[in-house]
């Protein structure tokens, strides 16, 4: 498909992201991302090795002039800790990019809105380009745009569980409220949901553990890069009305017999 996404002017060819915890080696993460066809990959910056050359470094395995490093400020409960951790992620050469979170529980890893809210304004303001991980609230998500983040990606459900779009509905409001791309992240457990996501007009879905977790991490990586592709041509085509009776496939107009 000719169907570039394009965000703060950088084009991306892939519309699924992925995330670089839970594998049991930098060796696995390399080849269920090459698997995944994914060109951006999110690392949590406090928790995986980006910025020490010194110590064995996830970059010598996800090479930056291949693929998109996007940083994450997973693990941070406080804006001023989101905030270091980007800065942490630019100093270190990395990226203007960032994957902003800032988590309000500990139980459930929602996000703490007003924190994120305040965190996203200060790095809009200092260049970065901000993804914030958001809950799907249609009203957060315009207040994000309004600051100037390049897009917003609100949760499916909460981070690792696997439970699938749990609120299409207000993904959907989400949708017709902002015009900033939006990238589903938290939740996906199996292609099918990818496929939903996608279906639903959402831009690109960022997954992490719903590849991870899997059985078979590699396996799983490519059934996600094929539902993310039928999602979004399955979305282009514009499905068939649901109807609540049957309706005929062949016409019985110039039917042989009667």
């Amino acid at each position: 498909m000719d169907d570039k996404l394009i965000i703060a002017g950088i084009e991306f060819k892939s519309r699924l992201w992925v995330g670089t915890g839970k594998y049991k080696d930098f060796e696995e993460t390399k080849k269920a991302v090459e698997a995944s066809g994914a060109d951006v990959v999110t690392v949590a910056v406090r928790r995986v090795n980006i910025t020490d050359k010194g110590k064995e470094n996830l970059l010598d395995y996800i090479d930056p002039k291949k693929y998109k490093i996007l940083p994450n400020t997973a693990g941070c409960y406080t804006a001023e800790d989101a905030i270091r951790t980007a800065r942490l992620a630019r100093t270190a050469g990395v990226s203007d990019m960032v994957k902003l979170e800032v988590i309000g529980d500990e139980k459930t890893l929602f996000p703490d809105n007003e924190a994120l809210l305040e965190a996203a304004k200060v790095l809009v303001k200092e260049g970065f380009i901000v993804f914030p991980y958001t809950n799907d609230d249609p009203i957060m998500a315009r207040k994000l745009q309004d600051i100037g983040c390049a897009a917003v990606m609100p949760l499916a459900a909460p981070i690792g569980s696997g439970l699938g779009i749990r609120n299409p509905y207000n993904l959907r409001i989400i949708l017709e409220t902002i015009k900033i791309p939006v990238v589903v992240d938290a939740g996906v457990g199996t292609a099918s949901d990818a496929a939903i996501a996608m279906e639903l007009g959402c831009d690109a879905v960022l997954m992490n553990t719903g590849i991870a977790g899997a059985k078979d991490p590699l396996k799983m990586a490519e059934a996600m890069k094929y539902a993310i592709l039928a999602g979004r041509l399955a979305y282009k085509a514009g499905r068939m009305p649901m109807k609540l009776y049957a309706s005929a496939s062949t016409p019985l107009e110039g039917k042989i017999g009667g």
